[in-house]
């Protein structure tokens, strides 16, 4: 039986992802031979590589590229401008992905948005994201070094053309979010699975999860009120987290955003996705630009101006002139 990715999550794991659009992404299958999540010793890259990170860039970009030793190139810049591909289901530090799929991780997102704010050869970064979302776990540092990295220079998240639950939370933290046509943004906020056996498995045997005596949170029990309790607790901390980010990246009022996000006068139906002009109307993001013309505006603004010939340049070219012509 094939094994996908979607069994290398694990339950009771707080996702922020929007499931119905990650669905082709965990379907696909553990690329052969790549047995045991270390994925030792492995060359390979991504499936399929259009340009750096497995996206297909502009042809006046991809000039010069980084990446870790093993990894896909994280980004690339060309005339002073850098660019990102965020994409896949983003997780803390799952290198065999980007090995295999050129997807982003948050500790490469750290480390790289942490070098391109110190970097002289970027006047400007792009987060081209198309991306569902991801774990919720280690987030926070991706996203702190984006803001970061803003409070120095322009940092533009491209959505190209999705950016659901956490790739929405990392783009919240750019100077401006700009949708390409059609593009789809939102799925604010915080979701897991979790499973209680109730009866004895296929081989006659029943299962029974225990903790010790001071740890009854460590296996909360979704079949008991407690354990949904803290099940609840812990998304709604997550969610929390969430809602700040997006509130500071998109200057919008903590009191204000549960309401602007609800599809309804219930504050509580969030969640939802929004398309270019409803994702602006609701602050979610700043204009909507097709990929070329955010491209062609950016590289306008970021590439090195002609040099003007220096004055003691000009009057020797004036004096050779007037020479030639005596």
């Amino acid at each position: 039986m094939t094994r996908t990715l979607a069994s290398l999550f694990g339950p009771l794991q707080p996702m922020a992802l929007a499931e119905d659009l990650a669905a082709p992404l965990l379907a696909l299958p553990i690329p052969e031979g790549a047995a045991g999540a270390a994925f030792p010793g492995s060359e390979a890259g991504p499936a399929e590589i259009l340009g750096p990170s497995g996206i297909a860039l502009p042809a006046a970009l991809g000039a010069s590229s980084a990446a870790g030793p093993s990894v896909p190139n994280r980004f690339t810049v060309s005339r002073g401008l850098a660019v990102v591909p965020v994409r896949g289901i983003l997780t803390p530090n799952m290198v065999q992905y980007e090995r295999w799929f050129g997807w982003a991780t948050y500790h490469g997102l750290a480390e790289t948005l942490t070098h391109l704010a110190a970097s002289e050869d970027a006047a400007a970064i792009v987060l081209e994201i198309d991306s569902p979302g991801g774990l919720v776990c280690g987030i926070e540092a991706a996203a702190e070094a984006i803001a970061a990295a803003a409070a120095v220079k322009p940092v533009h998240a491209l959505v190209s053309p999705l950016a659901a639950s956490a790739a929405y939370w990392l783009a919240s933290q750019a100077t401006e979010i700009v949708m390409t046509p059609g593009a789809v943004a939102g799925s604010i906020g915080v979701a897991l699975t979790a499973a209680a056996h109730v009866q004895p498995g296929a081989n006659g045997a029943q299962i029974f999860e225990m903790s010790s005596r001071h740890a009854r949170a460590k296996r909360p029990d979704a079949s008991t009120e407690a354990g949904r309790a803290e099940l609840q607790r812990s998304l709604d901390e997550a969610e929390a987290a969430f809602h700040a980010a997006v509130s500071a990246g998109r200057a919008i009022p903590a009191a204000e955003l549960a309401a602007r996000l609800s599809v309804t006068d219930d504050p509580q139906d969030g969640g939802a996705t929004f398309r270019g002009t409803e994702a602006i109307r609701r602050g979610l993001a700043d204009r909507t630009e097709t990929r070329a013309a955010f491209y062609a505006r950016l590289t306008a603004r970021t590439a090195p101006k002609p040099r003007s010939p220096s004055r003691a340049f000009a009057a020797r070219a004036a004096a050779a002139a007037a020479l030639a012509r005596s």
